[in-house]
């Protein structure tokens, strides 16, 4: 690319150059060849009236000498007489054409090339009488240097110029390639997996702005990357509640060798079920992006988590107590709470203590579901912190979760340990719920 846009520049420099020169080099030509007729005219001229009297008595005419200019370019001045002979000067013993046409007195002024001279033939009149012609000439040799020293110096001129170009050409290609190089570079890293990749700024708008635009990728791409790790890596957690239910009612049935065995199948499937549902919603918030949401069914939503509930606390001996007192409808993702429900109380039957009490309440604007235990006092700990942390990384998932749905969660009392989920209330509330208890 370097070497193309180099190439395209100097071409057209030397376009633009032979395009300039052509017209001036003839100009050139025609300006030395009307400069040069000048001087033999003028020399001519003043010949001619230094003479016109002497012609004119019959005596031998003196020519005067010329300018020191002249004289250097070769020039020579003859005065013939009309019947062309040579009278003084220097010239041709015999007059030439271009002295005989004078003669005949036709034109004031006569040109032509005569050999390899240039020669200018003006008559001398007295009266009605033609006495005789006067003959200046140049070498055409010496006229034809003069040209191509010039032509010799607009093409040095046109060379450096060239020369030039290119040297700006190369200057401007480095300036122009190394960004786009550079920008370049950085998409290979960042198709490489680099997305801390970036391009420096490199004055031209054009190229910053496609730079700015790649690393405003780059970012989107590599947040996008690390919260579905991330979300990845914490959702396993979630996979893990389920599996430690059905592990527990299955250890319960083997411990138990006389109890009913289809209790023990009926709850394995209902807890391989919750697996499942488990999943489903883990894909699905994986997946789905804020949408407007149907209204929550708290009713279902609490009966799923008293279920699994029981199947986490009941084999520990651990009751389940779940309140309703009054709650506000809500629109959110059902998958998003079962899931932060869920993690609530694996966090409670696995780090808590005694009954585990789940209440869903009016917050004001929003949707309160409190879930405590009996267990000690969590003074100063951050349990959302992430590991090292003795509540693992479902309570950082959790969080994220009930943010993703516009809501929070939070560790509102740390003894008795109790953790509350809050979610914006829907604009039109349902009439008043009376408080009811299930055990």
């Amino acid at each position: 690319m370097r070497r193309r846009i180099t190439t395209l520049t100097v071409l057209a420099a030397l376009v633009a150059t032979v395009l300039f020169a052509l017209p001036l080099g003839i100009a050139v030509w025609q300006y030395y060849h009307d400069d040069a007729k000048g001087d033999l005219e003028r020399a001519a001229d003043a010949t001619a009236l230094a003479v016109s009297v002497d012609l004119s008595t019959g005596r031998r005419p003196i020519v005067p000498p010329l300018d020191e200019e002249d004289d250097e370019a070769g020039g020579e001045v003859g005065v013939y007489a009309p019947d062309g002979r040579l009278l003084a000067g220097t010239g041709p013993a015999v007059a030439g054409p271009v002295e005989r046409q004078a003669a005949k007195a036709v034109v004031d002024v006569v040109v032509g090339r005569e050999g390899d001279e240039m020669a200018l033939a003006v008559p001398v009149v007295s009266g009605s009488r033609m006495t005789g012609v006067v003959r200046a000439a140049l070498p055409l040799s010496e006229l034809r240097l003069q040209i191509l020293l010039t032509w010799v110096a607009m093409a040095g001129l046109a060379v450096a110029t060239t020369g030039v170009s290119w040297l700006m050409a190369r200057r401007a290609t480095k300036r122009l390639v190394r960004p786009l190089e550079e920008l370049a570079a950085a998409a290979e890293r960042l198709g490489d997996g680099d997305f801390t990749a970036r391009s420096p700024r490199a004055g031209i708008a054009e190229i910053d702005q496609v730079g700015e635009a790649l690393g405003t990728t780059a970012a989107r791409i590599g947040q996008t990357l690390e919260r579905e790790r991330a979300f990845s890596a914490e959702a396993s957690h979630q996979l893990r509640t389920p599996l430690t239910g059905l592990r527990l009612q299955l250890e319960a049935a083997l411990e138990t060798p006389s109890a009913d065995p289809y209790a023990a199948i009926r709850a394995g499937i209902a807890s391989t079920d919750r697996l499942e549902r488990t999943i489903e919603d883990l894909l699905a918030l994986g997946r789905e992006r804020r949408a407007p949401r149907a209204e929550l069914d708290l009713d279902a939503l609490l009966d799923e988590v008293r279920q699994a509930g029981e199947a986490l606390l009941a084999p520990h001996g651990r009751a389940l107590r779940i309140t309703r007192e009054d709650p506000p409808p809500t629109r959110v993702a059902a998958a998003a709470v079962r899931q932060v429900l869920g993690v609530l109380l694996d966090n409670a039957a696995t780090h808590g203590r005694g009954t585990v009490t789940v209440v869903a309440r009016d917050a004001g604007d929003a949707l309160a579901i409190d879930v405590a235990d009996e267990g000690p006092d969590l003074g100063e700990t951050d349990p959302f912190a992430t590991p090292p942390s003795d509540h693992g990384i479902g309570l950082p998932l959790a969080r994220s979760l009930a943010e993703a749905e516009g809501g929070r969660l939070r560790l509102s009392r740390p003894a008795p340990p109790t953790f509350t989920l809050l979610l914006p209330a829907a604009e039109q509330n349902e009439s008043p719920r009376s408080v009811q208890s299930v055990q």
